[in-house]
């Protein structure tokens, strides 16, 4: 271990040798928090702030001091320390720069054995109760005054001492330092549950702001990707109690001289016993060490795992075969157990099935959930034959990165796509607009001459028909081509639009009611089968933009709704104006309306309904990509047989 650190803090000295150094500021002897072993600083919070200090790319240099001493220096701008690790009460946050939780603790109540037990805080009414000065407890006492009388301490072992000495009745401690001062003091017992709980932070000066939000984006970081569990588990993981190496090497000394004094003891006054006697005494004593052994591991165990698993932030609750609920730690057991969930299928989420089959089967089964918008993920893992364990994580946040990253990737990869195939595709459609068109008017020239010989010879076929009608077959076959060709071309211009990187344009002031009037009188021809109403605003609301990119927006809304519509009733109503500070340009139908599958994808590339009779799929998704182009937003409402509102809403023009 002590090598594997060396290592990592040269290879951070290395990626930061460009970077000021962070100073980080520990006190304690504590395990499994910060320790010294062999001149190497060692622990859960050192390793932690070597790694987000990787992540910073900033080295991290640790320096020890006293607490107090730490505490002034954190206080003090000008001070060595950059960063210290300290306790706050989960209800109060301290005065400094504080970074998010890094790890769930409490403090509780310790007198000399034979004491009664500590109830609450009105037990301790006229006691002289030990606190630290700057400790976490000293912090809540100061919002949270209590009836007793103070003692004020610099260490808690200062505590436990002047407790030995019936100079104090209670010393209120931190947990972590007490369980390792203990075994120190085996006179001293825990002697109440927890009275204040918190949670191990990072602290830094207010000069230090922009270190402390590089701190916090790195431990967010580490929790995300999983890395954050990994340390938790490496240094507070159930069954790998961390110990004070130092202080385990001074026990297993003086074990060992207890133990040599006591064989030379026993050699001098049971020299006259039985070697048999004096075996079974050996024994019994033996055992008797390793019960009182085993039972304080037993409860430290207990404790321990106690506290990890109140601080998890997901759900663990524990199961019998009857399905009964043995133990939570409290979190999302009514969304668990009230079918609130669905599954995948989107039907209502049933755990006694799972609970059955996993018993059965002795095998784990996970499931992922959704509430809403809400994502889960349920793991059952079976225990001992007879009992499982559920596991409920919320994952919505880790669902929406990999939507977004899903999204993004298919979005660059029909860029790529639709720039292949636009350049594929203009040059030959070029060709074939350009050659119809001279076709077209070679058949103009050729009418007469048909026409001529036509009368020369009455019999003359064309291609099987009859001469003026061929020549009509013709004008119609052309002009069908050409339009055909032209349909292409536009086909392609969206694709390469929509294909097209996101550039700068010189946006101007322009009149919403212009884009309006221009786009109907473009669109004239297919909108006088319908009946039209305008509703604009005036004066015309303005904005920023380009005109011309916003009547295509327009354009393409105003055919999608005739689309929808019926010749006979159809109703079109297109209106401008100002809402909430917003300009908005609205077109709406009575046509057949979109149910909410369709609503879903109608900005999605290639994504039509009409592709039977000809539709691309592309107008909709280019629509989308000017309008993002705007800073505007695209807000749709549409009900099967109920018709379509489109809205666009844009800034307004400041006034000059």
């Amino acid at each position: 271990m002590k090598y594997c650190l060396l290592l990592l803090i040269a290879f951070s000295g290395f990626v930061s040798a460009n970077a000021d150094p962070v100073i980080f500021g520990v006190h304690s002897n504590t395990a499994p928090l910060e320790w010294r072993n062999n001149g190497v600083d060692q622990g859960f919070h050192v390793e932690l702030m070597s790694r987000i200090g990787q992540l910073t790319h900033r080295q991290i240099r640790v320096r020890r001091k006293s607490f107090q001493q730490l505490v002034r220096d954190v206080q003090n701008p000008d001070s060595d320390i950059d960063v210290i690790a300290v306790v706050s009460p989960v209800s109060i946050n301290r005065t400094l720069q504080q970074s998010d939780p890094i790890y769930a603790t409490h403090a509780k109540a310790y007198t000399l054995q034979g004491k009664s037990f500590i109830n609450n805080w009105q037990d301790l009414a006229s006691k002289r109760v030990a606190i630290k000065v700057g400790s976490f407890v000293d912090v809540y006492l100061q919002g949270h005054p209590q009836n007793f009388i103070r003692i004020d301490v610099d260490l808690y072992e200062t505590g436990f001492k002047m407790l030995l000495q019936k100079r104090v009745d209670v010393v209120l401690a931190e947990n972590f330092v007490a369980r390792r001062l203990q075994p120190h003091y085996p006179s001293v017992r825990s002697a109440s549950d927890p009275l204040i709980f918190g949670a191990f932070n990072f602290v830094s000066n207010d000069k230090n702001a922009e270190l402390m939000g590089q701190i916090n984006s790195a431990l967010r970081q580490l929790k995300l990707s999983g890395e954050y569990d990994r340390l938790v588990n490496k240094w507070f993981g159930t069954g790998r109690e961390k110990v004070d190496l130092i202080s385990t090497q001074e026990k297993v000394m003086w074990w060992a001289l207890f133990v040599a004094t006591l064989a030379a003891t026993g050699m001098v006054f049971t020299w006259s016993m039985s070697r048999r006697l004096h075996k079974r005494t050996l024994d019994l004593d033996s055992e008797l060490a390793q019960r009182r052994a085993a039972e304080k591991q037993i409860s430290q165990l207990s404790e321990q795992f106690q506290s990890v698993l109140d601080g998890i932030p997901h759900g663990v609750i524990l199961y019998d075969r009857q399905q009964t609920r043995l133990w939570s730690n409290g979190k999302n057991i009514e969304l668990l157990e009230s079918s609130a969930l669905l599954n995948a299928s989107g039907l209502h989420f049933q755990l006694a099935p799972l609970l059955r089959l996993v018993l059965n089967t002795q095998k784990p089964q996970v499931r992922e959930l959704h509430q809403e918008q809400r994502y889960w993920q349920l793991q059952v893992h079976p225990i001992g034959g007879e009992q499982v364990v559920v596991l409920l994580e919320e994952t919505t946040e880790q669902h929406q990165l990999r939507q977004a990253n899903d999204q993004a990737s298919r979005l660059a990869s029909l860029g790529e796509l639709s720039a292949g195939i636009a350049h594929e595709i203009n040059n030959p459609t070029g060709l074939i607009v350009h050659a119809i068109a001279l076709f077209s008017e070679a058949m103009q020239d050729l009418k007469p001459a048909i026409e001529h010989y036509q009368h020369q010879d009455p019999f003359w076929l064309i291609a099987g028909l009859e001469p003026q009608r061929a020549v009509l077959e013709l004008d119609h076959g052309s002009q069908t081509i050409e339009e055909g060709a032209r349909r292409i071309s536009r086909i392609v211009n969206d694709l390469k639009q929509y294909a097209q990187p996101e550039q700068h344009r010189n946006h101007q002031a322009l009149n919403v009611n212009d884009v309006i009037q221009v786009s109907l009188r473009l669109t004239a021809n297919q909108v006088k089968r319908f009946s039209i109403e305008t509703h604009l605003t005036e004066p015309g609301p303005r904005i920023y933009g380009d005109a011309q990119q916003l009547q295509q927006v327009v354009i393409n809304l105003i055919q999608n709704a005739c689309h929808a519509m019926t010749r006979d009733s159809g109703k079109l109503i297109l209106s401008s104006g100002i809402e909430e500070e917003m300009v908005y340009i609205r077109v709406a139908d009575n046509g057949c309306g979109m149910d909410h599958a369709t609503l879903q994808r109608i900005k999605e590339p290639f994504f039509t309904t009409r592709r039977a009779i000809g539709g691309s799929g592309l107008g909709l998704s280019v629509c989308s990509r000017i309008v993002n182009e705007h800073h505007g937003d695209w807000q749709v409402q549409s009900s099967p047989g109920k018709g379509t509102t489109m809205t666009l809403l844009f800034s307004e023009e400041p006034s000059q």
